[in-house]
């Protein structure tokens, strides 16, 4: 069987990073002075190791939360005779000043920050030492990178936020002379971008997105070598394309801008055509966002006739027939010209079609989440109501976005949403389990960082697009901590309630005890019973309150602990309240019932039910038609272990123990042995201990009873279990004891048969 796209293991590398990066003290580190982190003596790593071990760690802290930050982490870097640093990429408000102080002897080739808003000029400073062999630096949305710290002058906290009025004017450029690519996007516009670049010479490529400088002149310096000009978001003019167009070594020009910003200029066809006849040399131009003045595009009646075509002397747009050859990329995102047939690229951006979309989304992810969110959202649309053709490359963009964008809510609703819809049946088939684990990382980083309602709502559905708990497991105690988080307020919007408790309800279905026990702690009983308070109050029984109690049924099932959680937290008197208000609610009944015979299975807490109140409830409950058998079967079991304990536990007068064993062999008589269960066994334990015992032969009878129906009935899944769990031995035991009543000795006789006839022929195709 071929192996499914994305389904590759993870490199040894890169699962070694990571491990190493959990366990550093344990791997690479000592603990040194101030109790800091250090390189033992003994290690030397080179730059390939280095590099990806600061990479892994930047993704580390802002995809994973259970990753502990180092204060001291870039302190490892300092010595440059022990480690080397050569391409570094940091991003979001983590950086610090310290950190890029911490490798300033390192000889950085390639420096990238991205949206690092807690730099501040201590980091220019920092940055003139890697000015002999910097050739790469990005300082795309650092905002406050050229402004000095404010505050007192006695404060002593070092990680005081830059001050807005104390701009830096005494760093330069100067020396950087290798420095070939800059990325200056977002730039704050106090700072005066050509006396900042004018001592730079060798530069190739330039990123100059959201700045404004008042005339664009001074960029001739570079004009016979600048390769890459990016002036996204920059309010052009005339003049500003009169420089642009002298820039004949460009390859790369990008003049997008977001459309619904209010700009006057237009992008003419003329202008259009002046770009192309001058920038010879240009295979990737960005229009995205442009409004045309006049019409650049070919009549349909003129158009060349055949299938979209990529060669120029067809082109439908005019400006576009006189290129030499086909561009490689063109940005069309946001303009009416993305809709014709015949555009002269191989890469374009636009909104006419799935592939147009997700080129959109790949190259605006990164620097322009503005935009990508809106290319997302006709993803979305795509994904819902029509078919996604390249679902893997969709989903890798998506959660791409969704990691880089973490902290942006627009990117989150609208990732949230369409990975919904990507991970749904539908496409399931193409999905390895490595990609569905990376959906389920970023869905439960949004359900970490936003409480607001759109995100929590796509995010718990989009985890019930996955088999629970098995999918699920790897992130077991995350998943339960956040949904128990957003069932704590008291007014949680219904649809995510409903979701959420429907999804605590599967993972503690069918785990082991352990989990149980671990998500017990973590407050999962008193969530949910605070849920079935509220519901109470509200005098109202829908589906939060009936898998509220399916939710506890489940988490207490062979597990102590939760079951005297639920006793200590007032459960009993819930039951109470419960039975009286909604006495016509069978499903509720069967879910407490159930519940109630998990606590009744824990010998030391049976003595807690064992009052006249509850006595009368349960034997009551023998006689409810209810869900088929299952209230009167759940009701027969809890008194059936409370039974167990003998006479001598019994310690009330009324009602007295002969007249309700009486009432429960009526009961178990008048069920019908072959009726088709809603219940689900993962053991016999707490049912076969019933079995070789004189003290209750009720017990003994509803043990054997319960056996019956579910070996007759479900011979495939019962029989196996009860044969390895040691059943056949105590069943015969039955058969020995002179107190066994002979309904429960012919009963006995049956489960042994089926089991027998089950054993002899494992070729069962009765179902």
């Amino acid at each position: 069987m071929a192996a499914k796209a994305g389904d590759n293991p993870e490199s040894l590398m890169a699962l070694s990073t990571v491990y190493c990066l959990r366990n550093l003290r344990r791997t690479m580190c000592c603990l040194g002075d101030k109790n800091r982190l250090r390189l033992n003596p003994d290690i030397f790593l080179p730059s390939e190791i280095c590099d990806k071990l600061v990479s892994a760690y930047m993704e580390l802290v802002h995809t994973d939360s259970n990753f502990e930050m180092h204060e001291s982490f870039f302190l490892l870097f300092s010595d440059p005779f022990s480690t080397r640093l050569t391409r570094v990429q940091l991003r979001e408000d983590t950086v610090r000043d310290r950190d890029l102080e911490a490798i300033g002897k390192q000889d950085l080739i390639e420096l990238h920050l991205t949206n690092c808003s807690s730099l501040t000029a201590r980091s220019l400073r920092a940055l003139y030492n890697f000015r002999q062999t910097l050739v790469s630096l990005s300082l795309f949305g650092c905002s406050n990178i050229f402004y000095k710290r404010g505050g007192a002058p006695l404060a002593c906290d070092d990680e005081d936020r830059p001050s807005r009025h104390m701009l830096d004017t005494e760093f330069s450029f100067q020396g950087f002379n290798r420095l070939r690519l800059l990325n200056l996007g977002n730039l704050t516009e106090e700072v005066d971008v050509e006396t900042l670049l004018k001592p730079l010479p060798s530069l190739t490529s330039l990123d100059l997105s959201c700045v404004h400088p008042p005339k664009m002149t001074f960029l001739t310096q570079w004009k016979d070598r600048l390769a890459s000009l990016v002036l996204y978001n920059v309010d052009l003019s005339e003049e500003h394309i009169q420089t642009i167009v002298q820039m004949t070594c460009l390859r790369h020009l990008d003049i997008s801008r977001e459309s619904r910003r209010n700009i006057k200029f237009k992008l003419t066809r003329k202008i259009l055509t002046a770009i192309v006849q001058n920038l010879v040399n240009l295979v990737s131009l960005d229009i995205s966002g442009h409004v045309m003045l006049d019409n650049c595009a070919v009549p349909y009646f003129e158009e060349a006739v055949g299938r979209p075509s990529t060669e120029p002397s067809k082109s439908s747009i005019y400006p576009f027939q006189e290129l030499k050859r086909p561009l490689q990329f063109l940005g069309l995102y946001d303009t009416t010209l993305c809709n014709l047939t015949h555009i002269p690229a191989y890469k374009v951006t636009g909104a006419k079609n799935e592939d147009q979309i997700l080129n959109a989304i790949e190259a605006y992810t990164e620097f322009r989440p503005e935009v990508a969110h809106r290319a997302i959202n006709h993803l979305f649309d795509i994904a819902r109501i029509q078919h996604c053709n390249q679902l893997l490359r969709a989903l890798q963009l998506v959660i791409s976005a969704l990691k880089l964008h973490k902290y942006d809510k627009s990117i989150q609703v609208t990732g949230s949403a369409a990975l919904f819809y990507l991970t749904n049946t539908e496409y399931r088939t193409d999905q390895s389990v490595r990609l569905r684990r990376e959906v389920i990382q970023v869905v439960l980083n949004g359900m970490e960082q936003y409480q607001e309602v759109t995100v929590q709502r796509n995010c718990c559905l989009t985890l019930c697009n996955f088999s629970i708990p098995e999918e699920l497991e790897f992130q077991y105690h995350r998943v339960n901590q956040l949904l128990l988080k957003i069932l704590e307020p008291a007014r949680q919007d219904e649809s995510i309630q409903r979701i959420a408790v429907h999804l605590c309800n599967a993972l503690v279905c069918q785990v082991d005890n352990d989990h149980k026990e671990a998500v017990g702690k973590m407050g999962f009983v008193t969530t949910m019973l605070n849920l079935i308070q509220k519901k109470l109050h509200d005098k109202m029984c829908d589906q939060v309150m009936e898998f509220s109690w399916s939710a506890l049924w489940n988490i207490t099932d062979e597990t102590p602990d939760n079951c005297e959680m639920f006793l200590n937290c007032r459960g009993m008197t819930l039951f109470l309240e419960c039975l009286q208000e909604f006495p016509d609610k069978q499903e509720l009944h069967r879910n407490m019932l159930g519940l109630l015979g998990n606590v009744a299975e824990v010998r030391a807490l049976r003595p807690q039910l064992l009052t006249p109140q509850f006595i009368t409830v349960f034997s009551d409950l023998l006689d409810s038609k209810a869900d088929g058998i299952e209230v009167s079967y759940n009701a027969c079991g809890v008194l059936s272990h409370i039974m167990f304990d003998g006479p001598d536990a019994w310690a009330m007068e009324e009602p007295r123990r002969d007249a309700v064993m009486d009432r429960m062999w009526k009961a178990i008589r008048s069920w019908d042995v072959n009726s088709r269960r809603n219940i689900n066994y993962r053991s016999f334990e707490p049912i076969l201990r019933l079995l070789p015992q004189s003290i209750a032969p009720v017990s003994q009878h509803w043990a054997t009873w319960a056996l019956y129906n579910l070996v007759s009935v479900y011979s495939s899944k019962y029989c196996p279990l009860l044969i390895k769990e040691g059943g056949i031995a105590l069943l015969q035991k039955v058969l020995e004891l002179d107190s066994s009543q002979e309904e429960t000795k012919d009963m006995a006789r049956r489960v042994m048969e089926h089991c027998g006839n089950f054993k002899e022929d494992p070729m069962d195709t009765s179902r």
